[in-house]
C-alpha cells in the first residue's frame, strides 16, 4: 500500500508541475526500485540529495520517511512540501516518539544504513540501539531499563521471532512491538512456498532495496536457483527453460505492477513460441507408433494361422508384449493398440484348444513376465568389459552396465538382485540396475531416520547462493546459510569437503531431494551431551573444570558439556578481589557444587569452599598484645577496618584511634595508611578483632626508655620482679572504685599471660 500510495502521489505531483512550469524533486529515491526512479524522471520528477537542492520547487519526501529535523529543513527551502511516507513507517515513528519522551531508550531490529531506520532514529528523544545480527544482542548494555523493540518494517518475520527471546533474556523488561509490514510479512510466506515448489525462481524488484533483497533470501532458501532481477530484459542472462522447469514468479513490495507484468508476459513468450514439443511432429510419432502396432499384430494373426494350435498362445504373449510396450512409449495410443491387438488375435481365441499340453506350452509357461521398476533376483551368465549378462527367466536376459553394478566383484553363476529399467531398449534388450534399488533402499533409511529425528552423515560439495550443496548417502541435500551454524557464517565455502553431522528438516519426494540443517545436529547432540553431564551432577560434590570466561560478576567453567557459574562471592575469602586475581582462562581448577537448578539450567559452583579459611587459627596467628604493622582498608564513622591478611579484618574503635578524644575519625586516619596496632581481643566465632592504635602508641613510648641514660636498669629490673608468683603485685585501690579502662584491662590479660609463662 506504501509504495502504491508514494507512487501514485509522485505521478500525480510531478504531472501538476508540469501544468505549473515548476520542477518537482523527490528527497533521495522515492522507491527503491531503478525503473520506477526512471519512469518518473522521465514524467519530471528527479531525486535530489539535500533540501538545498529542490529550492523553489515541490519537494516529496519519499515512502521510507526521514527525520523531523529533515522535514523543517524541507519546508525552509521547497516551495511545498508532501509526504510520502508510507502509514506503517509513520506508525513507528510515531511509537519511538511518544515511548521516548521522557528519555527512554529504544532498539530498532534492521539495518543501520538504510534510510527507514535512519529516519526512525531521528524520532527517538532518548538513546537508541540499531542492531541486524543475533551476536550484536550480547553487546547491549543490561542497564537499558524500560526499552522498547520495534523494527524496520521490512524486516523478515523469521528473524524477529528469533530475536525477540534473545532479547528477553537479555532485558527482562523489554516492551515490544511488532512493526513489520503485514504484506511484507504475506508475501515473504507466499515466496517460501512458491519457492518449495519450483526448480527456478525469479524475483522482480530493485537490487539496492533491502526487502528485495530478502525475498530473494527466502527464495534462494527453498530454491537453489533463484535469479534476482530488475527488468524482462535481464531474463536474456540467464538459462530458464519452462518447457522443462517449474517456474515461479514473485515481486519486491517497491516493485510496480507493470515491471512484474513485464517478466510474466516474456516468460510466457518463451513458453508458448519456443520451448514446448511441437504438437505436429508428436502426433506423427504417435501415427507411426500405431502402425508399427497393428503391423505387428497383422503378422503375428498370419503366423498363428499357419502354425498349429499349441503355438496360438505364445502368440498372443507375443502380440500382449508388443501392445505394453507401445503403452510405455506413448500413453495415448494404449486404447487404439489394445483393439488392434483384439482384433488381430480373435480369430485365435475362437480355436479349439489343444486337449494336451505341447512342449512350446511348457517353454512359454517356464518364461516370465516382466515390468518396469519391477526387482528380481537373476543368474549373472556372461561378464564383459563394459556389462554384465542376466538370466531373469525372460525370453531374453537383461543387460546390467558396469557403472549400475553395486558389486564390482561379482562372478559367473552369482545371483543378484536386480531392477527392471527398461523392457525393451529398442532393439529387444533387457535395461536392468542394482544401483536404483540401493538408492531405494538408502532413501528409505533416510526417511525412518527423518521421521525418528536421527542425525546423519554427510559431506560439503558445493557452496550456492543462500547455502550449500551436501550429499547424504548419495543423496542431494541442500543446507540453507542460516543452518549451516549457530552463528552467523560470513564464509560458505569453508564446509566444502568437510564432514559433518545434519538434521533432516523438510523432504521432496518427488524430486528424490532434502534440506537438512547443521545448526539443529548441533544443538541435538549438545543437548545430548548436556544430559548426560547433568545425570552425573550432585551437589556438594567436588569435580573438575576448565574455566572459559570472565565477567564482572565471576566466572564460568566448563563442566565437559555444561557451564557453571562460579559467583564473585564463591572465589575467594578476600572480598576486593576481581576473577581474573584469583583464576586464568583454560585453567583447570577443582570446584564444589553449591547448588542444580535443571529448569533454568544453572549450576552454582564454590572455589573458595575448597581454600584454607582465614579464620582457622587466628587466635594462634594474632594472640593478644600483638603489635603488628597493617594498612587501613576501610573507615566507617565508628572506627577504622585493617586488613591482617586476605579475608581477616580487624576493627579500630573511634576510641582506640588516638591518644585524646576524637570528634572525627577521618580527622585522625585515611584508607591505605599504614599504622602501627595492638591486638585487644579475638572471637573467631563471630569473626571479630579488636585493635587499637592508641595502646600500640602506649607500648612504643614505654620502649622509649630503654635509650633513656639511668632508665635500662630500673625496666630490665621491673621485668624481672613485677610479675613473679611470689610476690603478686596488687593494683591501686582507686582501680576498685572505678570501671577497669580498655588498656588496664590489656595490661591485665597480658599480666596473667606473663604470670602463666613464668610458671610453666
Amino acid at each position: 500500500m506504501g509504495v502504491n500510495r508514494a507512487m501514485n502521489t509522485a505521478l500525480d505531483v510531478a504531472r501538476q508541475a508540469r501544468q505549473e512550469g515548476k520542477q518537482a524533486f523527490s528527497l533521495g529515491e522515492i522507491i527503491h526500485n531503478p525503473a520506477a526512479v526512471q519512469a518518473l524522471k522521465e514524467e519530471g520528477l528527479s531525486p535530489v540529495h539535500s533540501p538545498e537542492e529542490a529550492k523553489d520547487g515541490i519537494l516529496l519526501i519519499r515512502s521510507h520517511g526521514t527525520t523531523p529535523d529533515m522535514v523543517a529543513q524541507c519546508r525552509l527551502t521547497a516551495q511545498k512540501v508532501v509526504d510520502c511516507t508510507c502509514p506503517f513507517v509513520h506508525h513507528v515513528h510515531m511509537l519511538v516518539e511518544k515511548h521516548s519522551t521522557d528519555g527512554k531508550p529504544v532498539i530498532i531490529l534492521g539495518d543501520p544504513d538504510h534510510p527507514e531506520i535512519k529516519g526512525i532514529v531521528g524520532w527517538c528523544k532518548g538513546p537508541s540501539y540499531v542492531i541486524q545480527h543475533l551476536d550484536q544482542v550480547e553487546s547491549l548494555p543490561r542497564t537499558l531499563t524500560g526499552a522498547l523493540l520495534v523494527s524496520q518494517t521490512t524486516f523478515p518475520p523469521n528473524q524477529w521471532d528469533a530475536f525477540l527471546p534473545r532479547l528477553l533474556e537479555h532485558l527482562p523488561d523489554l516492551r515490544h512491538e511488532n512493526t513489520i509490514c503485514n504484506a511484507t510479512s504475506v508475501r515473504q510466506q507466499e515466496a517460501e512456498k512458491l519457492a518449495k515448489q519450483s526448480d527456478c525462481m525469479i524475483v522482480v524488484g530493485g537490487k539496492h532495496s533491502a526487502n528485495t533483497q530478502k525475498l530473494a533470501k527466502t527464495c534462494a532458501k527453498w530454491c537453489a536457483k533463484t535469479i534476482l532481477i530488475e527488468h524482462a530484459g535481464e531474463l536474456s542472462q540467464y538459462t530458464v527453460n519452462p518447457a522443462i522447469e517449474r517456474i515461479g514468479i514473485t515481486a519486491g513490495a517497491s516493485t510496480p505492477a507493470w515491471s512484474l507484468k513485464e517478466v510474466v508476459d516474456y516468460m510466457n513468450d518463451m513458453e508458448h513460441k519456443g520451448l514446448t514439443p511441437d504438437p505436429q511432429e508428436t502426433e506423427q510419432a504417435q501415427e507411426q507408433v500405431v502402425e508399427q502396432v497393428i503391423d505387428t499384430a497383422q503378422e503375428t494373426v498370419e503366423a498363428v494361422q499357419e502354425t498349429a494350435q499349441p503355438v496360438v498362445e505364445e502368440a498372443v504373449d507375443a502380440v500382449q508384449d508388443a501392445a505394453e510396450e507401445a503403452v510405455e512409449t506413448v500413453e495415448e495410443t494404449v486404447e487404439a493398440a489394445k483393439e488392434a491387438v483384439e482384433e488381430a488375435v480373435q480369430p485365435a481365441e475362437h480355436a479349439e484348444p489343444a486337449k494336451e499340453p505341447s512342449f512350446m506350452d511348457a517353454v512359454a509357461a517356464s518364461m516370465s513376465r516382466i515390468r518396469n521398476g519391477q526387482t528380481i533376483t537373476g543368474k549373472v551368465v556372461q561378464i564383459t568389459d563394459d556389462e554384465v549378462c542376466v538370466n531373469i527367466g525372460y525370453k531374453s536376459d537383461g543387460l546390467l552396465k558396469r557403472d549400475e553394478l553395486v558389486d564390482k566383484d561379482v562372478e559367473l553363476g552369482d545371483e543378484i538382485e536386480v531392477e527392471v529399467v527398461k523392457v525393451n531398449d529398442g532393439e529387444g534388450n533387457v535395461i536392468l540396475s542394482q544401483r536404483n534399488i540401493v538408492n531405494r533402499k538408502v532413501w528409505g533409511e533416510l526417511m525412518e531416520k527423518y521421521e525418528k529425528g536421527e542425525l546423519v552423515e554427510a559431506v560439503g560439495k558445493e557452496a550456492v547462493k543462500g547455502g550449500l550443496l551436501a550429499t547424504v548417502e548419495g543423496v542431494r541435500a541442500f543446507i540453507p546459510a542460516s543452518h549451516l551454524a549457530q552463528r552467523y557464517v560470513d564464509k560458505i565455502s569453508q564446509f566444502v569437503g568437510q564432514e559433518m553431522k545434519l538434521k533432516i528438516i523438510e523432504v521432496d519426494e518427488s524430486k528424490k531431494r532434502i534440506v537438512a540443517s547443521r545448526k539443529e545436529a548441533l544443538a541435538q547432540e549438545s543437548d545430548a551431551i548436556k544430559e548426560a553431564v547433568w545425570s552425573q551432577l550432585h551437589e556438594g560434590e567436588v569435580v573438575k573444570g576448565i574455566v572459559r570466561r570472565f565477567t564482572n560478576f565471576g566466572a564460568f567453567v566448563d563442566l565437559g558439556g555444561v557451564d557453571g557459574l562460579i559467583h564473585v562471592s564463591d572465589l575467594s575469602w578476600n572480598r576486593s578481589i576481581t576473577p581474573s586475581d584469583v583464576l586464568q582462562v583454560n585453567e583447570e581448577v577443582e570446584v564444589k557444587i553449591l547448588s542444580l537448578d535443571r529448569e533454568r539450567d544453572r549450576i552454582a559452583l564454590g572455589y573458595k569452599q575448597l581454600q584454607p579459611r582465614p579464620w582457622d587459627n587466628v587466635e594462634e596467628k594474632y594472640p593478644v598484645g600483638t603489635v603488628l604493622t597493617r594498612t587501613i582498608v576501610r573507615v566507617r564513622p565508628f572506627g577504622a577496618f585493617i586488613e591482617l591478611e586476605p579475608g581477616v579484618d580487624g576493627l579500630v574503635h573511634i576510641s582506640q584511634v588516638a591518644p585524646n578524644r576524637v570528634e572525627k575519625i577521618e580527622d585522625v586516619v585515611q584508607p591505605g595508611q599504614e599504622v602501627n596496632v595492638k591486638v585487644l581481643a579475638v572471637d573467631p566465632v563471630a569473626k571479630r578483632i579488636s585493635l587499637s592504635i592508641r595502646e600500640a602508641m602506649a607500648d612504643s613510648a614505654m620502649s622509649y626508655n630503654a635509650d633513656i641514660p639511668g632508665e635500662g636498669y630500673e625496666e630490665q629490673h621491673y621485668e624481672e620482679t613485677a610479675f613473679q608468683p611470689e610476690e603478686p603485685v596488687a593494683a591501686p585501690a582507686a582501680a576498685e572504685d572505678r570501671p577497669e579502662t580498655a588498656l588496664e584491662l590489656a595490661m591485665r590479660k597480658a599480666r596473667e599471660e606473663l604470670e602463666k609463662g613464668s610458671e610453666e
